[in-house]
């Protein structure tokens, strides 16, 4: 079947940066605020706008930036000029055209930048320019999601409307699933996983029944009861926890979780080389020397990593949807220092959350060229053009706005973003939502621990190290590095972000 990666999975991007996503011809219901036309007698403007992309440009950038040109000119009397930037180098180049002035009217914001580029004065305040040009924006998502991007009360970046909250659970071979007739509704709790990986392993001497997410991911990393405040030097307990941080690793739930893991490695459950394994989740299972793995999920989840990995997989819920400051701000647009005309700016953002056929321009290039519209919201390639002939292939919905006005590709399900829609609004939302830690008041000491958790992290919650010795000593020897100081200081300022959200 002729595809292209869809729906995001929203964990990469603030983390590495991030990977995966999804998604026109509208012109209706679809874009109300920023539909009018422009006034005859308006300056033309053109806008510079920003954005990381994996893999080489696309050779018909330049047909879809003409395409995008026509619609903006006539309802904003602004145009246009797309500047990609490879992943690799984007935190680099970003730096420099900041730095440098260049013009600049419009970036991608990624989590792990947002707060610093906010504090050395790089992107400006939206809220009066969301109010006065960006009711589109403000009219497509929760509040919610919106204020979760407020740093010191004002909202300097506007998230992507994708998945804004995860689920956790074990994604399997269904080929073996199949074969012996394994129920996965009845998969709900670690003993439920266990006893299912003692029967895979008991089946099938030869593979391995459990195997890391990914290269450099634990079992805990997709399977939490907390949200990490960022970055798990100290976290909120249940999502909650009447806003008390505490040491993740000081926790009893903590210690219960890596004995359990100890018990599985242990047992020949998990791969044994597991900390240090430099092949993916996908190569492992297609290989035939895993079963099945931890990982983050969302609506259309089975789909994509099935075609990730070649081998059908189905999955099995283990921790209902939750909303954090990270699922919801790891991809975002905002307006840099250097535009100077951020009214405009803020005018075509306005479009690329509420006219359906900008946003399908980004996602899917022009109509008739790059795709076909087949039936309702559904699309596929021309005939004679697949994927390797396309002169556009970016597979980047989640970059642009707001994903839900996008198209689905012929082979994924045409409700998907219904479901997207309904699994958000389903997600519990963190009581930190919205919170984010400036770790510039302990830097050193938030080094120190840094390396003390890349020390021990990864043994401990893969089982390949015995807790009742190592963990110990890694509680140890993370108080000595200053992990209390950042605790401390990370609950004063949750306590200050808490009274000033009331």
């Amino acid at each position: 079947m002729k595809k292209r990666v869809s729906a995001v999975s929203t964990l990469t991007i603030g983390a590495m940066l991030f990977l995966s996503a999804c998604g026109g011809n509208n012109t209706g219901a679809t874009s109300k605020a920023g539909d009018a036309p422009a006034k005859e007698t308006e300056k033309l403007v053109e806008l510079n706008v920003a954005f990381p992309i994996f893999g080489s440009v696309p050779k018909d950038l330049a047909v879809v930036q003409e395409s995008i040109n026509k619609i903006a000119e006539q309802k904003i009397k602004a145009t246009v000029k797309l500047t990609p930037i490879s992943f690799g180098n984007w935190e680099q180049q970003v730096n420099l055209m900041l730095s440098s002035n260049e013009k600049l009217d419009l970036m991608v914001v990624t989590s792990n930048l947002y707060s610093g580029l906010v504090a050395k004065g790089q992107i400006v305040a939206l809220d009066k320019l969301l109010e006065a040009h960006g009711q589109g924006i403000k009219k497509s998502m929760d509040s919610a999601y919106l204020n979760a991007a407020q740093i010191a009360g004002s909202t300097y970046a506007v998230p992507t409307i994708r998945d804004f909250a995860a689920s956790q659970g074990l994604t399997m071979r269904k080929d073996l699933v199949d074969k012996y007739q394994i129920d996965v509704s009845k998969i709900r709790t670690l003993d439920d996983v266990e006893a299912l990986l003692r029967l895979i392993k008991d089946k099938e001497p030869n593979l391995t029944p459990l195997v890391p997410g990914n290269i450099g991911r634990t079992m805990l990393d997709s399977y939490r009861w907390f949200d990490t405040l960022g970055d798990s030097m100290g976290v909120l307990p249940n999502y909650d926890n009447n806003l008390k941080v505490e040491n993740l690793y000081e926790t009893k739930e903590y210690a219960d979780f890596v004995k359990k893991m100890r018990s599985w490695y242990s047992s020949g459950l998990i791969l044994k080389d597991a900390a240090t394994n430099k092949t993916s989740q996908f190569d492992l299972l297609k290989s035939n020397r895993g079963f099945g793995y931890f990982s983050n999920m969302k609506p259309g989840f089975e789909q994509q990593e099935s075609k990730s990995s070649g081998v059908p997989v189905v999955t099995a819920n283990l921790v209902q949807p939750v909303s954090t400051t990270m699922t919801v701000t790891n991809i975002m647009w905002g307006i840099p220092i250097n535009s100077k005309t951020p009214e405009k700016a803020m005018e075509f953002l306005n479009l690329m959350y509420s006219d359906k056929e900008i946003v399908n321009l980004f996602d899917w290039g022009v109509e008739g060229k790059h795709y076909t519209v087949k039936a309702d919201n559904m699309i596929d390639y021309p005939e004679g053009v697949d994927a390797k002939t396309s002169g556009y292939s970016l597979n980047m919905g989640y970059l642009f706005g707001n994903q839900f006005l996008s198209y689905v590709f012929n082979g994924e399900d045409a409700k998907i973003w219904e479901k997207m829609d309904q699994f958000n609004k389903s997600a519990i939302k963190s009581k930190a939502l919205g919170f984010t830690f400036d770790a510039s008041a302990v830097k050193a000491e938030y080094a120190a621990v840094s390396n003390v958790v890349t020390q021990y992290k990864l043994p401990l919650e893969t089982g390949s190290v015995d807790p009742e010795k190592t963990l110990p000593e890694f509680i140890s020897k993370l108080k000595s590095a200053g992990i209390d100081k950042i605790i401390a200081e990370k609950q004063k300022q949750l306590d200050a972000w808490a009274k000033s959200s009331k």
